[in-house]
């Protein structure tokens, strides 16, 4: 559980591009080759490097989303939460732009998995958040980790222990400070609720270099202006999530429909009686002439070596008996389910394609309003080799303030998550995805906000937050009145 050292080969790459100090007259940095001229700002000692390596500042340029590029003009990597502290400081200080980049993924893809720049830091500092990889302590009941380790990292040291996080997103290697920092979904929503509602405690940085302990009942404002919050009060450096114990095994029951009102009927009426532990949902485009497919997932989990009756758990749903599968596997392998498709994506060159992706949160009452209208405009090429996830969950399930879902009980998620085939131009997908938001919004629909949505405006955001609107902005005017933090939501 103790953090890797920064090895030489690391400290030695960019050594000449080690920053020194930000010129306040040329607006630039300078390094211990370059000559300096006009007023020196220099910077306070660290612990870890800041750096202006192109080969360094190039890899933080792009996300996940391969949609706009937002290069920083130096790199942190923390050897501590106080380097933080100090370059939010000095950041503010010389009116520079700061962000928490997550740098999660697996092996050599490593980046932040926003998707429309959301992480960046154009001409400013983004900090390395892979150098915060520690997990402090497991006890039964939760789980203290440093924001840079990832869903997977804490999932299996968890499991040594016969124990779980119990909200978990589809793709596990992610940052948990950056699932934080946005609300965190997945498939057990329906019982759990977002990542953010099993935080228990958080360390901020705000953007006024306050190294603050935020909790519910302590600086609950800013507990709950960070959580779900697009980084834009502060960044979270450490984290304490509940865990919960972990199921041994998994059985898994895929359903399929071909009508639109009794894939939604069964949908809620699987989320309305709790049968099973984990819901979600897909829709499945077809070609022109046949009828587009819909897919349930949903899982019970057992433990032991017998599994419960099928039957019962199937007994009032109409899916298509022909096509309905049902498979049994450990706890841990369906958690990390999406490994192999992740894999496949990149051997097959999907991975690095531009991905337009558009996450949305329905309103019940409307969404087979708007599914009925927007399916079918729909083709197989414009997934690609993506997936489009939509299931029901309860929004009495979401707690946090800033985590803003439609106002009815009862709300779907629009996950849109296209892979385009390579080459494929994505201007044309992020029209689309602002026609679909803007044809969305009208019935009552919030944003999820991971995806890319272009051309945002004050408005636009007003009317996501709504009456939070209020709580946002008193947030940023309290804790980075200088808006030095996360620039790239474009918010403010």
């Amino acid at each position: 559980m103790n953090r890797p050292p920064l090895t030489r080969r690391t400290l030695l790459t960019g050594l000449a591009a080690t920053v020194i100090g930000y010129n306040t007259t040329t607006r630039a940095w300078a390094t211990a080759d370059t000559p300096v001229t006009g007023r020196l700002c220099p910077v306070p000692a660290l612990e870890g490097t800041l750096t202006t390596a192109s080969a360094t500042t190039t890899a933080f340029a792009q996300d996940f989303g391969r949609l706009v590029t937002t290069t920083p003009h130096a790199v942190l990597t923390p050897g501590s939460v106080q380097d933080i502290v100090k370059i939010i400081d000095y950041a503010r200080a010389n009116g520079l732009k700061v962000a928490m980049n997550g740098q999660s993924g697996t092996g050599n893809d490593l980046e932040s998995h926003s998707n429309y720049g959301q992480a960046g830091a154009a001409g400013g500092i983004s900090i390395n958040a892979r150098a915060l990889n520690r997990i402090h302590a497991i006890t039964p009941t939760n789980a203290t980790v440093e924001a840079g380790v990832t869903w997977a990292q804490l999932t299996d040291a968890a499991l040594q222990r016969g124990l779980t996080p119990p909200c978990l997103t589809d793709y596990l290697h992610l940052s948990i400070g950056g699932t934080l920092s946005v609300g965190g979904i997945g498939s057990t929503v329906q019982k759990y609720g977002l990542q953010t509602d099993t935080v228990e405690s958080l360390d901020i940085v705000t953007g006024t270099g306050r190294l603050l302990t935020a909790t519910p009942t302590r600086n609950a404002d800013l507990f709950n202006a960070a959580l779900a919050g697009a980084g834009q009060v502060g960044i979270i450096v450490r984290a304490t999530v509940k865990l919960i114990p972990a199921p041994e095994r998994a059985l898994v029951f895929n359903l399929y429909y071909t009508n639109l009102a009794t894939y939604m009927s069964d949908q809620e009426t699987i989320l309305n009686d709790g049968r099973f532990h984990s819901q979600v949902g897909e829709i499945q485009p077809q070609p022109v002439g046949t009828p587009t497919q819909y897919k349930i997932e949903t899982v019970a989990y057992y433990n032991g070596t017998t599994p419960p009756a099928s039957a019962p758990l199937l007994a009032g749903l109409t899916p298509n008996p022909q096509q309905t599968i049902i498979t049994d596997t450990t706890y841990r392998d369906y958690t990390f389910r999406v490994n192999a498709f992740a894999d496949n994506l990149k051997n097959t060159g999907y991975w690095d394609q531009p991905k337009p992706w558009l996450s949305l949160f329905l309103p019940a009452s409307a969404t087979h309003q708007f599914l009925t209208q927007t399916v079918p405009t729909l083709t197989p090429d414009d997934l690609g080799a993506g997936l489009l996830l939509c299931y029901p969950f309860h929004t009495n399930k979401i707690t946090r303030p800033l985590a803003i879902t439609p106002d009815e009980p009862t709300a779907y998620l629009f996950d849109f998550l296209t892979f385009p085939h390579p080459g494929t131009d994505p201007q044309p997908a992020l029209a689309r995805n602002r026609t679909l938001y803007d044809n969305a919004t009208k019935l009552g629909a919030k944003r999820y906000l991971v995806g890319a949505v272009p051309h945002m405006t004050t408005t636009d955001w007003q009317r996501h937050y709504g009456p939070q609107w209020a709580t946002l902005t008193t947030a940023k005017r309290t804790y980075d009145p200088a808006h030095t933090l996360t620039p790239g939501q474009h918010i403010f």
